[in-house]
């Protein structure tokens, strides 16, 4: 008897996507991210790929006559996507400050940040090497600390990135398109 399903194992970093808020998502593994919609735009290296986290908050309800708790109460929901882009470029650092100015000149390109309160959330998409699965996060504004190291030798500079997902009017936070039957 089969212990679990080796097929359904995922492995590698796979890709990342930004896109403005609103834009089209893909429906199924096939199509290309940017004949989704051109919005779509491929963020490029990470260091150590990407991590999704899902943490709900609870409390207990507790009465007087029993020693053990009653119920269980939902009292929030926490989800994130973090990683640390590899590539230092201006589009990169406007994603990851939530917005500012890009501006090409002859021979260089420049970014100012958003002025405070002028920050604008994004959409993220993750697709899998294997291109078995495929994740849309519909509202998400980086709220992590940004540190652009620089170190000797063959460390690179990193841009890191913790956003946070929100609920957005009318949908799901998120959206997860995997393979049937693999990834059933």
């Amino acid at each position: 008897m089969a212990r679990g399903k080796p097929e359904a194992i995922a492995l590698g970093p796979g890709y990342l996507y930004v896109a403005v808020l609103g834009t089209a998502e893909p429906a199924d593994l096939t199509t290309p991210w940017a004949s989704v919609s051109p919005n779509w735009i491929h963020l490029g290296y990470t260091n150590e790929g990407s991590e999704f986290t899902y943490e709900l908050s609870s409390e207990d309800v507790e009465v007087a006559e029993e020693l053990d708790p009653v119920a269980t109460a939902l009292t929030g929901r926490n989800m994130g996507l973090g990683f640390a882009l590899a590539q230092i470029t201006a589009t990169n650092l406007k994603y990851a400050m939530n917005g500012g100015t890009i501006t090409a000149g002859t021979g260089i390109v420049t970014f100012e940040p958003p002025d405070l309160g002028e920050e604008v959330s994004v959409m993220l998409g993750f697709e899998s090497e294997d291109h078995e699965e495929r994740w849309v996060y519909r509202q998400c504004l980086n709220q992590g600390n940004i540190g652009v190291a620089r170190r000797k030798g063959a460390e690179k500079s990193l841009i890191n990135c913790e956003f946070k997902m929100t609920k957005p009017a009318g949908a799901k936070p998120f959206k997860a398109i995997l393979a049937s039957p693999t990834r059933l």
